[in-house]
């Protein structure tokens, strides 16, 4: 029997265990997309405690602690921190097969050096250990950073963020790790959301811009883009929970978008032309900037509106969306190829269904020169598990070029989430080893070194080119 989370953890031959300790375990970290926050980061925030630090604003922990019979006064309510700290540790027994399991064996273990696995009988030690070095000015958010190896943090934001923190971080010469911003305009893309005419006003201020037309909209859009891009952006971002694609001309965008900001709900078929119709318009404008875009896929949020209503967004009660994507998806990335204008793009579903799917459309707008132009992205929120993990690389393998992979990122908004990297590389070393020691790939040292370095950095480092 192997001992529970020893050095060889995952490692499951010799190849792998070799890959991973010799070339993938050093590594530094780029950290592409995630949901930090920039003024924790330049505060470099103290936390007082472990629930602080691990179950402020984690709806992972908070769905496996409501699965578990855990009142939601212990979850997001008025319970003291050590109560939730408690109900979470109560929890985590129970999680065996969870990816939730391994983080926060590999958190205590990696950042605080504490080997005992946690339950309800050694949560009163390992709080005060734990706290006791967070208070101690050892582990502060900075800390988390710099001892995890980040060389550079992505951002998400919004085109009517400040940005002050970062160009306060920018300015600090005793922090040396890039914080950049990405761009993310979901909000001027939900024509019909409750809110959409304050953000367009809310844009109008901060680009300075009379916005009364689509044209005008445009230019503001144009000027964040600008803004963001001087502030060191390089990514966007948007969340495309239904993938849609409907042909349209600006005159007739320009109506709808009048429409709307007349306070006037428009129709289904209105709402897919005025994003679509936008979503080029801001593919180009990524690509003269030689920008990487996002598209994240096939989410369904706020599934219980009763919870939604009390608690809001992002509080754990989405769950993967089964629209189709393959034709509204294809013209989308077509009509921007069309003008000459696709920039490098990186596509994620939430729905696994869609891998093999989206492993097939990347290969048909590839080229340009660029290596892995079109990027299969990472396993995703409900994919970031062990066989998640390794579905997503299979397909990609299987259907293009895995070496070309840009691999891990946290999509996390936790400062301790950057053991996700080294989870991520253990079971992507495995997966080599496997097709090595089983006749599948020469046992070619120096090219093994070149495909497993590449996933694990510095594919992400030439493709984003920070």
């Amino acid at each position: 029997m192997r001992k529970f989370m020893d050095e060889n953890f995952e490692l499951f031959n010799e190849t792998a265990e070799k890959l991973y300790h010799q070339y993938a375990k050093d590594l530094p970290i780029i950290d592409y997309h995630c949901h930090l926050s920039p003024q924790e980061i330049y505060e470099n925030t103290q936390f007082e405690n472990i629930t602080q630090v691990w179950l402020y604003g984690d709806h992972y922990k908070w769905r496996a602690m409501r699965a578990n019979g855990v009142e939601e006064k212990y979850i997001t309510g008025n319970a003291s921190d050590y109560d939730k700290f408690l109900a979470w540790a109560k929890t985590v027994p129970m999680l065996i097969g969870n990816p939730l399991y391994h983080w926060t064996h590999l958190e205590l273990q990696r950042y605080f050096g504490i080997e005992e696995t946690l339950s309800e009988k050694t949560a009163p030690s390992i709080w005060e250990k734990v706290n006791q070095l967070l208070t101690s000015g050892e582990w502060n958010v900075r800390d988390f950073i710099v001892k995890s190896k980040v060389e550079v943090i992505c951002t998400t934001d919004d085109p009517i963020d400040s940005l002050e923190y970062h160009e306060k971080i920018k300015e600090d010469k005793d922090f040396n790790v890039k914080v950049l911003p990405s761009f993310r305009p979901d909000k001027g893309l939900e024509i019909n959301r409750e809110g959409f005419t304050d953000w367009v006003n809310k844009l109008a201020e901060v680009s300075d811009t009379s916005i009364d037309s689509y044209s005008s909209l445009l230019q503001a859009f144009v000027k964040r883009i600008d803004f963001f891009h001087d502030v060191g952006c390089r990514v966007s971002d948007h969340a495309l929970d239904s993938m849609v694609y409907a042909e349209a001309d600006e005159e007739e965008v320009a109506a709808i978008f009048k429409k709307a900001l007349q306070g006037e709900k428009v129709s289904l078929e209105e709402e897919q032309k005025y994003k679509s119709y936008t979503l080029i318009f801001l593919g180009i404008e990524y690509h003269a900037r030689d920008w990487a875009m996002q598209y994240h896929i096939n989410a369904h949020r706020n599934n219980n509106m009763r919870m939604f209503n009390k608690l809001g967004p992002d509080t754990g009660y989405d769950s993967m969306n089964d629209e189709l994507i393959a034709q509204p998806l294809v013209r989308l990335l077509d009509s921007l190829d069309q003008a000459d204008a696709l920039p490098k793009t990186i596509l994620y579903s939430l729905n696994p269904r869609d891998n093999i799917t989206i492993g097939t459309i990347i290969g048909s707008f590839q080229g340009g020169g660029v290596p892995g132009k079109m990027q299969f992205g990472t396993a995703w929120w409900f994919n970031d598990t062990k066989l998640g993990m390794i579905d997503q690389m299979e397909k990609l393998a299987d259907t293009g070029v895995f070496s070309r992979f840009i691999g891990m990122l946290t999509d996390s908004r936790s400062f301790l989430s950057y053991t996700r990297h080294e989870y991520f590389r253990r079971i992507m070393c495995n997966l080599v080893g496997e097709w090595v020691e089983n006749g599948e790939y020469p046992n070619d040292e120096e090219m093994l070194k070149e495909i497993v370095q590449g996933i694990s950095y510095y594919n992400a480092k030439e493709y984003f080119d920070f």
